[in-house]
């Protein structure tokens, strides 16, 4: 979130707000978009031709193209569409409307659509919405299946071994709603439009721009226009064993003790016999070999889970990568112009796998301590960006920060010999006994990209054939997720060296990028002299998952926006 600040929008799209008339005000300096293409090549086959790689300033392709700068200005500029987005937003409309203050809040979502990149089980914790819209069953909002069952159990290959869920677990979820959060994301957008917020999709924030004090002054939109060469699923099933309001959470099986990770299967009360479910790997896994994919394929072929998908019919797949870290790596929030808020800096509860009720209330808070910045008659700035450290403040003043904290070690806790188990038993004496309490926090054991071992060193797991009913390939899985990309623009998977996937993540750890993406996007192919390997980037399919740049050994892999409204479609997945 940017207070007080500004931010761009390709000309040729312009839409609503950006008029032709706002041109004439623009600072040139700060905005580029190109309108015309280039089509002359380059010398040699480039993997990434991606100006955050290959500046411009720096290729003949660029000399003497025309452009032509377009800025708008706003109070407050919200970047990202989901829960913590919009509810920042509402809730700066609800302060201007009941101060009856003027303040222009916009909200930029690289969507094409408010909830088409918005991925989740989810089992919502509507703490925060009542805190935020009271009379949200009035208004509509889509929670239409409260959890009527809990169900926790522990895998081994061909068995079940049920956990009893005791009140105060954080895996309870008594009072909670299974819902769809691209609907539920949907809503918001249209009560924050009620409101009067301004809400732009298809618009990607590619860069962050500055004051001369150093301060934010705002974000552009990246350029379209530029040549090329420059695990949930939803499920429908046999309504005799729909069971609206059923939530089944395992851990165990198909992955070892030291492997963290599990599984969830919600019943949804959509009018239709559906289930949502999907399965956690944590990224700290160690085995080059694994393929979190297809141990979700795995999975669903235990005797506990596939009763229930036996007969029933795939409807969409996703993925999306989780900020675990908790209480320890949350960063500095706030900065000179603007601060950081949702799932981002990471407030999701990891026990819980909740996170939207937390990113609401950082939403919440960050619209509640900028609003009486913005709108003072003087404001008292050391920076033109405005630095609001009260944010942080409020987040550890509020009910965020206690439950964050309470389970601060459980995730931690897994990182001993016994793995899983020891885990769990670290959890019931100390959470549940003493409620996270214990005088010490435990600290989490690296960066992902640092825990893969050599290939040379682990085993190859051999994965069984995808039968076509329970389980299925990678491709037709992708193809569910409506996942699309204007093909003729530089590939937003870019390497900061092309050479080392094979140099180094090939040779050393047998290309793990072609098994930790869940859409196929990395593949390695043999050169068209038959003498090697190359990495082959397949930048259509990318689910905007982000897996990559976090798990990539090399550190090699930076994901960047692509051009805005691509990458996938769910359909209130």
């Amino acid at each position: 979130m940017f207070p007080a600040g500004r931010y761009s929008s390709q000309a040729h799209r312009c839409i609503r707000a950006l008029k032709k008339v706002q041109a004439e005000h623009a600072a040139p300096q700060l905005y580029t978009t190109l309108h015309r293409r280039t089509c002359s090549s380059v010398s040699g086959p480039r993997i990434t031709t991606h100006y955050t790689i290959h500046p411009r300033d720096k290729d003949p392709r660029w000399e003497g193209i025309e452009m032509e700068r377009f800025a708008d200005e706003a109070d407050v500029v919200v970047v990202g569409g989901g829960p913590a987005g919009l509810s920042a937003a509402i809730r700066l409309k609800q302060l201007a409307n009941e101060q009856e203050k003027e303040l222009r809040v916009c909200l930029v979502e690289k969507a094409s659509q408010i909830g088409a990149h918005t991925l989740s089980g989810a089992c919502l914790e509507p703490s925060a919405l009542n805190e935020l819209i009271p009379d949200w069953k009035e208004r509509g909002a889509p929670l239409n299946t409260p959890v009527t069952e809990d169900v926790f159990s522990i895998l081994t290959e061909k068995h079940r071994i049920p956990v009893p869920m005791l009140p105060g677990l954080p895996m309870a979820n008594h009072g909670n709603y299974i819902v769809r959060l691209g609907n539920f994301v949907r809503w918001l957008g249209e009560q924050a439009e009620e409101l009067g917020v301004e809400i732009y999709p298809g618009y990607a924030a590619s860069e962050v721009l500055f004051h001369e004090d150093g301060s934010v002054k705002g974000i552009a939109t990246n350029d379209v226009g530029i040549a090329k060469d420059g695990s949930p699923k939803l499920w429908t099933i046999d309504e005799k064993k729909w069971r609206p309001g059923r939530v089944e959470h395992s851990v165990g099986w198909p992955l070892n003790r030291n492997t963290y990770g599990g599984s969830f299967l919600y019943h949804l009360n959509e009018g239709e016999p559906l289930v949502a479910l999907g399965f956690v790997i944590g990224l700290d896994y160690s085995n080059p070999y694994l393929s979190p994919f297809r141990e979700f394929q795995r999975w669903k072929h235990h005797p506990f889970v596939a009763p229930t998908l036996e007969g029933g019919t795939r409807i969409a797949y996703g993925a999306r990568a989780l900020n675990e870290g908790g209480l320890q790596s949350i960063p500095k929030l706030t900065f000179p112009g603007g601060l950081l808020m949702g799932c981002s800096p990471g407030f999701m509860n990891v026990p819980k796998i909740k996170g939207t009720h937390t990113a609401m209330k950082s939403g919440m808070l960050a619209a509640e301590t900028i609003f009486p910045k913005v709108t003072a008659e003087s404001l008292d700035s050391d920076t033109t960006g405005l630095h609001v450290t009260e944010y942080a403040d409020a987040l550890k003043s509020s009910w965020v920060w206690k439950e964050l904290h309470a389970v601060r070690n459980i995730r931690p806790s897994f990182h001993n010999y016994f793995g899983l188990y020891g885990g769990m038993v670290y959890t019931g004496v100390f959470y549940w006994v003493f409620r996270g309490k214990e005088p010490w926090t435990l600290k989490h054991c690296g960066l992902d990209a640092n825990q893969l071992k050599p290939a040379k060193d682990c085993t190859p797991i051999e994965y069984p054939k995808p039968d076509g009913k329970i389980s299925f390939d990678l491709l037709s899985s992708v193809a569910l997720s409506g996942t699309n990309h204007e093909g003729d623009q530089p590939p937003h998977l870019t390497l900061k060296d092309d050479s080392v996937p094979v140099a180094r993540n090939l040779a050393i750890y047998d290309g793990p990028e072609q098994r930790f993406c869940p859409a196929g996007v990395y593949e390695y192919v043999p050169l068209e002299t038959g003498d090697g390997m190359r990495l082959q980037i397949n930048a259509q399919n990318c689910v905007h998952c982000k897996t990559c740049d976090i798990k990539d050994p090399s550190q090699n892999i930076n994901w960047v926006v692509p051009e805005g409204g691509g990458g996938p479609a769910y359909n209130g997945m």
